[in-house]
Order: C-alpha cells, then structure tokens, then sequence
C-alpha cells in the first residue's frame, strides 16, 4: 500500500509545493521512501529512504521546480525496499515516461520471465512498477505517428491491462506533453481525480485520497471509476476513456485502516464509514451481555468507532492510550520484529482510565496480534479488572495479494482459532469481532451499490488469477524474508 500525487499544471508553473504538501498528507500511506519526478525540459528526481521530511531538502527543490510531476511514498511489498526500489520510475528513451504506481503486480514473477525474458530486458529492481512502466511505455514506443497521442496512450492501457495482473492505481506524466492516470479493471486502489484554478490557467491533480487534494486547494472532480484511463495533453482539456469493462471491487481495508478519516474514496467518507462500524459493533457487544465501565480507543484509527460505540452503549469514551507521533505505523512496518519493538514505544498507558476498571479496547483490525497482545499486559499492569478487546472489522484470515502486507496465513491469528480461542491466545477476558455482514452495510451506507475485495476476510480474490500455488510460494518467500 502506496501512496501518490501526480499534478499537471500550465506552462512555466512550478508544482513542487503542492506535490510536497499532497505528500506530506499521504505519509501515513508509506514509511519506507519517497520520490519526486519533476519535468522542466527534462526529468529530474530525488528519491531516498526514510520519510518526507527526511529526503527532501532544501537543496534539492530548485532543481525540481517544473509544471509536470509526479510524487509517491512507499511501503514494500514487493521488492527488498533498497534504494533500487523507490518510486517514480521513469525512462527518457523512446519517449520520456514518469510513472508511480499503488498496488501490487500478481504476476510479475511470470512477466520477468516470459514478456522480458523473451525480449532480453533486464529490469533494474526488484518494483513492480518497473514492469508495468516498460509495459505501458514499449506500446507507446510502436505508435505510427511522431506525437503522442490519445489513442496512443489508451491503447497502452489497455496492453497494460491485457498483460499485468493484480491491483493497481497508476499516475504518470509524459515529458513536455501532458499526464495520464489509470485504476486496474477491477479498481481496488483507490485513485481521484482534482483541479484547481489559477491566473495562468488549470491546475490538474490526481492523487490516491482526497485528502492530498484538499490540502493544496484542489477541487475534487471526481474518482477515475475500474478500467477507466484519464489523459490531458497540450490541449488541457481532461479525457475519460473506459478502455475495459469494469468489475469494480475498491479494497474495503482502506477504510477500515489505510485512508485518513478526512477522504473520501468513491463516494464514501471514511469517517462516516468509522463511524457506521462502530455503531454497528456496539450492538454486537450488547449481545455478549458483558460489562463494560469505559470504550477505550487503539489510536489513530479506532478514535472515531470508538466515540460511536460508547454513545450507543452509553458509557464514556476515553484516552486511555497516549500515542507517540513520531513512531510510524506499526502495521506498515517492515518485518514482525520491528513491530513488536516499536509498539511499547508508540503507546504508553494512562493509568487512571484502567485502574480497577472493566476495560473494552476497541482497534480497527487484529492481525497478527503483536499489537493487542502488548496492549492486554499494558491494561493488566495499569491495574484493569477485566480486558475485553473489539475489533471493529472482521477477522482477516487470508493473504492478500493486493498491497497489504499479510502475505503470510501464519500470521493471522484468527485463522483456525474461534473467538474465545484468539481470546486466550492473547491474554483477554474477551474477543468481540464485527461480522462481514455488518462490515460491509457500514462502510456501504451511503453507497449502497458498492462491492468491495474483501479477499483478506473471506478468500475470494476478485482478479481470478490467484492459484494455490501463488499462495504457497508467496508464504514461503515471506517466511524466508523473516528468518534474514
């Protein structure tokens, strides 16, 4: 799970800033590195591990200034999160390309082998994107005329979509002509499109929430809906083209966990999303006829459920959590030993709000359990009477092959253990998950129509090309990863 910003804006413009600021919006999509791809008579880039804040200085901006980008951040899921690794991507030669990419490529094993073992191209990393860039960019290399075209570039797509699998939101620019956009066919990460008006004339932005859009003034148009492309060449003028017929399946995780509570993704807030599942679980816990003194929140994204689940209960919600903010999230953390390092460091405890109490903690999801392990010792060392967890999505019991790091069946600790069995198993008085059903009537509210992947909770893997044996040599790749 990435994150990306890429902006188009008049000639002679400079777009830095608000590629800067959508960034900085979006870290919480991506810890491990950040890049920037600018175009002003030719590419220029700055790429390097670590946050923002972290890789770009202040002597790096004039070089960067230019009016086509392209911004991403980065959480690894595929490749070994090296320097060699870090988006955009870009080529000069036959045409120039930027591109950056959220998603992940299920076959791209198959596409090192087969498309570019037959051609002799030898990829420089280990990213997927690097596949779908020189997939993308070697149609545009065979089109008939010396410019680039709308045609062109759908027909591109539209090869991209015929060759490269998975999930995949893609952004790019193409040197001194314009910017293009496109949502896989099933459309499972998210991608929206914005503009904003200035002196000089339309500034165009799309970005992976629409938080990176309101942040630098943009107004949301609208979001590039399953197998669709978005192309704006010298002419400025937006194109919409549905190169593909669409399933769409917009990953139901990015609300639950992944997006800020301030976007909107196809239609839906997520925070009116949080909101609903909370709502929801508290009638739930009603049913277990259990008591509860106070809902206590994993922060961040267990604050809003959490208000709504105490008001429908009627009892307080409280900070019984005080979260450092300069450690990142412990989920989008590169392996399970840093996990387990970092939580103790995130939260420390208030003990007032768990001293003699009945506690239910409320989280978004349960993983691994690294994280509601650590919290159950915390309660009972504050002093808690009782320690009831909740879990405001369902149990995750799958790999998924879409972005999300939970590439091993292993890790998940609801699998082949029951409520009361997760319960033991993590040191609590009580387990409380949502169901699916619930799950999906609340983030769906307001949207009724929307389908979502939700091959995480229940196994079923929208794109169809997912086979037991992807399953096996992806567990066993991760599990080799570990062990380094």
């Amino acid at each position: 799970m990435c994150g990306f910003i890429s902006i188009f804006g008049p000639d002679g413009s400079d777009v830095l800033q608000d590629v800067l600021s959508g960034l900085l919006a979006i870290q919480h999509r991506g810890q491990d590195a950040a890049g920037i791809v600018t175009f002003k008579e030719r590419f220029q880039a700055k790429k390097g591990l670590g946050l923002v804040r972290e890789v770009f200085e202040e002597k790096h901006l004039d070089r960067l200034r230019g009016h086509l980008a392209v911004g991403h951040v980065r959480y690894p899921t595929v490749g070994l999160g090296d320097k060699t690794d870090v988006q955009p991507f870009w080529i000069d030669f036959p045409v120039g390309i930027a591109m950056a990419h959220n998603g992940n490529v299920t076959n791209f094993h198959e596409l090192k082998r087969d498309y570019f073992g037959k051609r002799h191209v030898q990829l420089a990393s280990n990213c997927d994107l690097e596949a779908v860039l020189y997939v993308f960019a070697d149609r545009i290399s065979r089109r008939s005329a010396v410019a680039v075209t709308l045609l062109d570039v759908v027909e591109a797509t539209r090869e991209t979509f015929q060759r490269v699998k998975g999930a995949y939101s893609v952004v790019g620019t193409i040197a001194g002509i314009g910017m293009y956009a496109f949502r896989d066919p099933f459309g499972i990460k998210p991608c929206i499109f914005g503009r904003k008006k200035t002196d000089a004339g339309y500034c165009y932005a799309v970005a992976s929430e629409s938080v990176v859009l309101d942040v630098s003034g943009y107004e949301i148009v609208r979001d590039l809906k399953a197998g669709e492309l978005l192309w704006i060449g010298e002419d400025r003028q937006p194109q919409f083209v549905q190169v593909v017929t669409a399933q769409h399946r917009p990953c139901i995780f990015e609300f639950i966990y992944f997006a800020r509570p301030d976007s909107f993704l196809d239609g839906v807030s997520v925070y009116g999303a949080r909101l609903d599942l909370g709502t929801a679980l508290a009638e739930s816990w009603r049913q277990t006829g259990l008591h509860a003194d106070v809902v206590i929140p994993v922060p961040e994204s267990a604050r809003t459920a959490a208000q709504t689940m105490s008001e429908s209960l009627g009892i307080p919600c409280r900070e019984g959590f005080h979260k450092n903010r300069y450690v990142g999230r412990t989920f989008i953390m590169p392996n399970d030993k840093v996990r387990r390092d970092t939580i103790r460091q995130k939260l420390n405890p208030i003990r007032a709000e768990f001293e003699g109490k009945n506690v239910l903690i409320l989280d978004d999801s349960i993983v691994r359990g690294n994280t509601s392990r650590q919290i159950v010792k915390i309660a009972r060392h504050m002093g808690a009477k009782k320690v009831y967890l909740a879990s405001y999505s369902a149990p995750l019991l799958h790999q998924c092959f879409y972005g999300i790091d939970m590439s091993t069946k292993r890790e998940f600790i609801a699998r082949n253990r029951d409520h009361l069995e997760v319960a033991k198993e993590l040191g609590a008085d009580y387990v409380l998950y949502q169901t699916i059903e619930q799950m999906v009537e609340a983030v769906r509210r307001t949207k009724t129509e929307l389908k979502f992947c939700m091959a995480c909770f229940d196994g079923n893997y929208p794109t169809g090309d997912i086979t037991d044996q992807m399953l096996t040599d992806i567990e066993q790749d991760r599990l080799a990863a570990n062990k380094e």
